[in-house]
Formats: structure tokens, sequence, C-alpha cells
């Protein structure tokens, strides 16, 4: 019996052996042979997945798809290379003339950088004082640092997507989520669009996932230099998707800047192609600045797509409602004595224009005509016509089902805009008349302005503003072209004849009426202007409009300016405006076919 327990001791003790034998061989094999080795599924080796579990990581690239203009310049994402800075548990690793050195470097002062350097808890890429963005090194500064020859500092490529800046862009957009390069890592839960094309395009701007760059710590969260970092990123060559605009960034900002030299603080400038109503250009003011929004002042708030009160402008929908009721025509004369006589109303003009036609009284914005022809129409003639004109609705291009996604409406938050109020009286002559000399219940967005002057162009084909050309792949590829789109209303549309004659008149306008301070313009320009009256905070206030195209001869850009906000008796600036705004796109380069 003692020599069978000894034998069953003695195979234990094999077993055990061989079972420690067999351990260390496993683990000999991973770590000389399968440490290299990526696990089905996986995109890092077993090494690296180890060093993965106690590392410290820096989003560097969210993975968010992009934007261009017209001619493929980025709208979104700008390379750079910044600075990570990285905890520091020993105090005294750092030489105050090191701290010296790197705050001359970094533009910023020695006392800033200690306080933030040494309060760290996670990696953090470096921003100037201010500043929402890290900051863009350039390749001095880059080896300045490189020499200081510091672990705890490492110099990075980071994409940035906006640039902290002011910009009159609000039809792009903004992200907010967590911020990336405030973020270890693991917390990170990614972006979302809030507004503008970010948001209405926000499931196809998703992408694979971030690019992450990890550096191995130890217990202390010191950097491990003996292990390199490693790079995280998705490696599918079709994403992130790019979308290609119809908007030309140089024109955007050159009219940008004429908002900011003619000190317009509140309106919109937009920019039609007239061929197709492409948004070549679509700006807002005040501007915004997507790294700091600030919710509660609304400068994100993209007032190109916002109704406002048009005055005079919609005298072109009620010019055109008499022709096309038969209730007058071209030659027939009126009289004005500056006094309508009724409902309160006057006409700008102090003592009358006297005996005018209606092309005369059109050129002249005669308050006085425009109320008589009101008078003749129904009120229902008067809405129906500004209706066929793309009033009234939205006109923004939009498409059912495209990649996916049930409805595809680029632009975001577009106000439809009214022509009388849902409870108005239909009866009630007085509202009509206001109604028809752009005043009352009447809202008209400059997108809709802009693209009155485009159908007209048109002989009353109505084209859908499209603010996106085309989605493509990461590598070039084409995936889907949203194509120009024209709109069909069951009221249908107004008579060629109407149009072309409107268009017409409008030249009469720029030539010996109310816009004739634009007669001398580079180029020979047509248009209508208008000045709505209006109530701020309890305070008479005035919208300054004006809409037209050019060349004359031969019609490329629709454009609407409107300069809110501004107190009565001022200088028509949205007339000035326009002409510069018009000079600079005559003396850009022709339009791309």
């Amino acid at each position: 019996m003692r020599a069978i327990r000894h034998k069953r001791i003695l195979y234990g003790w094999l077993a055990l052996i061989a079972l420690i034998a067999l351990l260390a061989f496993r683990l000999a094999w991973i770590q000389l042979v399968m440490k290299n080795q990526k696990p089905p599924g996986s995109s890092h080796t077993l090494l690296e997945t180890s060093l993965l579990q106690r590392e410290q990581g820096i989003v560097l690239d969210t993975g968010r798809g992009h934007f261009t203009d017209r001619n493929g310049v980025p709208l979104t994402g700008k390379l750079i290379w910044t600075a990570v800075l990285f905890p520091v548990m020993n105090k005294n690793v750092i030489s105050n003339d090191t701290f010296l050195k790197l705050a001359h470097i970094l533009n910023t002062k020695t006392e800033h950088i200690k306080e933030v350097w040494l309060t760290l808890n996670e990696p953090m890429l470096w921003h100037a004082q201010g500043s929402r963005i890290p900051l863009a090194l350039n390749s001095s500064q880059i080896e300045a640092i490189e020499q200081l020859e510091l672990p705890e500092i490492q110099v990075l490529p980071y994409e940035q997507r906006y640039g902290d800046k002011e910009t009159g862009m609000q039809w792009l957009g903004f992200i907010s989520g967590q911020r990336k390069e405030n973020l270890f890592f693991r917390d990170y839960e990614g972006v979302q669009g809030t507004s503008g094309l970010e948001r209405t395009l926000d499931t196809l701007l998703q992408g694979t996932g971030p690019t992450v760059v990890y550096f191995p710590v130890d217990g202390q969260r010191q950097v491990i230099q003996e292990v390199k970092p490693m790079v995280k990123a998705g490696n599918n060559p079709y994403y992130p998707l790019r979308m290609t605009t119809t908007v030309d960034a140089k024109l955007q900002k050159g009219i940008e800047q004429l908002t900011e030299q003619a000190e317009m603080k509140e309106g919109a400038v937009v920019v039609l192609d007239v061929r197709n109503s492409d948004i070549v250009a679509m700006v807002s003011r005040p501007f915004f600045n997507p790294e700091r929004i600030h919710p509660k002042q609304g400068q994100w708030q993209n007032r190109a797509v916002k109704g406002a009160v048009p005055g005079s402008i919609f005298k072109i929908v009620t010019a055109a409602a008499a022709l096309e009721s038969g209730v007058t025509s071209e030659r027939e004369t009126f009289y004005c004595s500056g006094e309508y006589g009724k409902y309160g109303l006057s006409c700008w003009k102090k003592g009358g224009h006297g005996t005018v036609n209606l092309r005369q009284g059109f050129a002249e914005s005669c308050n006085i005509v425009f109320a008589e022809l009101a008078e003749r129409l129904t009120s229902s003639q008067l809405q129906d016509t500004a209706l066929k004109l793309g009033l009234g609705r939205t006109i923004g291009w939009q498409e059912q089902d495209v990649l996916g996604m049930p409805l595809l409406k680029p632009l975001d938050y577009e106000e439809s805009g009214t022509i009388f109020a849902p409870a108005a009286d239909f009866a009630d002559s007085g509202a009509r008349v206001q109604t028809a000399i752009g005043q009352r219940d009447t809202m008209i967005t400059p997108l809709q302005a802009a693209n009155l002057v485009v159908t007209l162009l048109n002989g009353g084909d109505i084209h859908s503003p499209r603010i996106v050309r085309h989605i493509s792949y990461a590598n070039g590829q084409k995936l889907q072209a949203l194509e120009p789109l024209k709109l069909s209303f069951s009221e249908g549309m107004i008579s060629r004849e109407t149009s072309h004659l409107l268009v017409d008149w409008m030249k009469d306008v720029v030539q010996k009426g109310t816009g004739k301070s634009l007669k001398h313009s580079t180029s020979q320009l047509a248009g209508k202007s208008g000045t709505a009256e209006t109530i701020v905070k309890g305070r008479s206030r005035n919208n300054q409009w004006f809409v037209g195209y050019g060349p004359v001869k031969h019609p490329r850009y629709a454009v609407a300016v409107l300069v809110e906000n501004v107190s009565p008796g001022s200088k028509h600036q949205a007339t000035a405006l326009f002409g510069q705004v018009m000079d600079l796109l005559l003396s850009s380069e022709v339009l791309e076919d």
C-alpha cells in the first residue's frame, strides 16, 4: 500500500511539473511568437492589446466626414502640428529654466504653463490663452520643443475642424458633444452635428471611428519611453465621406469682408446661380464662431433662411398678380399726390410722384400705385401669385430616400415665411393693401427673395436652391450626386410674358428709379429696392432690401441683400452693398459648367 501511495505522489508531481512546463512554453510562445500576431477581428497584436490596457490616449481626428466648396477647397479639416502635455508626477523633473524656454516657444507666460501642466491628471493638447482650439506650431517651434528632450511633451499631428474665427457660414453649422482635444480617450463619446449641414447630414458624416494615439504609461501614469506610441485608426478606404457644396469659398469670404467693411450688423446676403438656383454664397450677420457658441445670443442662426418683413420688394408679387389677373396693363396711368386718403397710407415721396404709368410706378416704388392695384385684387389672387413664385413655403432642395435617409433636406431650420396671417380676414381691404406693399404680416426669407429673381429670369420656372452638389467616398469616388431640382405647385406658375416684363422693369429701377445709385456700376445691373417698417423692442426700425441680377445682357447671378434693424432715414445700405457684391461676383472667374 505504501508503494502505491508513493507512486501516486510521484505521478502528481510529474503532472504538476508537466503543467508548469506547458504554461511556460505557452507564455514563451506568446512572448516570442504570438506577440506580433493579430487575433481574428482585431487590428492590434497581443502585445499591443496588453499595452492598451494601461495607456493614455489622445484623439487626433474624430473620423467625421468633411465639406469642400464647389472647387474642392476644404471648408472643414485642417492638419496642424500641436503640443501634447502629459501629467508630471515628479514636480522636480522639469527645471525652471526649461519652463522658461517652453513658455517662450509657446508664446505664453511661465506661470501659466506651470499652473496648467503641473495640475494635469490626463493628457492635454496645448491651447493658447483664451483659445478653444489647440495651438498650431510652426517648424521652428517644433524643432525647439524637440531639442528640450522632454518625454512629458510630444508634438503630434491634429485635425482642426474649423479654426477659432468668426464666419458668416451659419449654413455649415457646428458640432457639439465632448471636446476631443480636452479628454482622456476612455471618456470620449464622440461629437454630433447641432446646426446647419453638420446637423442635417450628421448621419452621413459619422465615420468609422476616431484616430487615436496611445501612449503606454506606468503605474504612476508616466510615459514609458522604451515602448513606442501606437496609433489606432480606421482602415476603410471609403470613409469618412466628403460633401462637395455648391458654395464658392473665395466669393463667400469676399462677401463676408464686404459686409464687415459696410459695418453691417444684422441681415444676410444670398447669391444664386441663375441657371439652376445653386447657392454660390450665403452670408449671415452677425457672424458666429463655431468654436464659441453662445446659444442665447443666436449668432448661429442663419438669417438667410429666416423670414423678415420685405417692404417694397414684395411689389414684384403685387405687379405679377395684377398683370396675371388682367386688372391693369403696363401703360395704365395713376396719379400720386403723396397721400392715399385711407388706411393711414402715404407714399414714401412727399408731395407724390404725380402722374405715372405702371412701369414708372414700379421703378419709383410708388405706394399709391400699388395700393390701387391691391384694391382691385382679391386676397386669394395676391396669395396664390406669391405661392406660384415660391413665397410662403420652403423651397430649399430636398429629396426622399437618399442613401437610405427617408428625407434629405440640407438647409437647416428654413422658414416658409408668410403672406397673410393664418387668422387674416381675406375681405379686409386694408390688410390687403398693407400686404401689397410688403408690410402687415408678410415675411420673406432672403433665400426666397433671391430665388424669386431666378424664377422670373427663367420665365416662371421655379428651381429649388441647392447647397450640396455631390457626396464622395474618401478615395474620391463619387457616391451620390444631388441633382438640381425644379419645383411644381398646385397653384401653377406665372406666365413667361409676365416674368419677362418684370425682369425688364427691374432695369428701369436702376436706370431711373430707386436704385439709380447703381447706374454707373462696373456692369449693368437690375433689381428692386425695398424698405420695411418694423418695431424692435418698442422702437421704430427699418429693414432695407435690394434684390436683383446681373449683368443685364447675360445674367449670371441673382442676389438678395437684407440689412435689418437700421434707424429710419438711414442711407440705403442694402443698395450700396448689392452693387459691391455684384462688382465682386462679376470680376471673378466664369461660372463652371
